[in-house]
């Protein structure tokens, strides 16, 4: 009987980069099929450049995406603040989250919650 042979560190590491990378195009992807047709990952168009997200493309927006099981999401949000920073543009830092087989959540400041969810409200007259 065959047993299953035992992944190396790199190509587990190779897989985990390949599943990020899938859950970003399906970011943009989903982005585009919603009302944001310029929405593409940055790693597709220019690299890493360290102060872009994930996905760009959705005016005030910077996402950055994580398809982990555990995942540190202060980590992740303090990241795509620091990044979002750096590249000064004064956009809402979100985090777009998912675990295997569990909904796509997004992750956001109080804050920033607010400011989008008024605008909604007003907008809709509510």
């Amino acid at each position: 009987m065959a047993g299953k042979t035992k992944r190396t560190p790199q190509q587990i590491g190779r897989a985990s980069r390949q599943k990020g990378a899938r859950f970003e195009l399906e970011v943009a992807h989903y982005l585009q099929a919603h009302g944001y047709p310029d929405a593409h990952r940055t790693a597709q168009h220019c690299g890493k450049t360290g102060d872009a997200g994930d996905v760009e493309g959705v005016g005030g927006l910077h996402v950055e995406c994580k398809h982990v099981e555990k995942l540190n999401l202060y980590n992740a949000y303090h990241q795509a603040v620091r990044d979002n920073s750096a590249k000064n543009a004064g956009d809402i830092p979100v985090v777009i989250h998912k675990k295997n087989r569990e909904e796509t959540l997004v992750s956001l400041s109080l804050d920033d919650f607010i400011k989008i969810f008024s605008t909604y409200i007003n907008k809709e007259g509510k």
